[in-house]
């Protein structure tokens, strides 16, 4: 089943509160995302610690609901 771009987004939003958010369905079918985070809790951590943290906010869907999630994030 997959997760619809509604819960993607609500889910992150939770996780990061204050940042600024775009999420792209890539194949119309809920299963392969684009999501671009800017959040301020990025700062001064390298890309690889960015991605793991929006990766530890999802642990419970990536590779289930959530098949594919390419990532951009960045600090303001």
């Amino acid at each position: 089943m997959p997760m619809p771009q509604t819960e993607l987004e609500s889910r992150l939003r939770a996780a990061f509160p204050d940042a600024e958010i775009t999420v792209q369905d890539l194949a119309g079918d809920g299963d392969h995302y684009r999501a671009k985070i800017i959040s301020p809790v990025f700062t001064g951590l390298p890309r690889v610690k960015q991605h793991q943290l929006v990766n530890r906010a999802l642990a419970d869907v990536l590779g289930g609901t959530l098949h594919a999630l390419a990532l951009e994030t960045a600090a303001p």
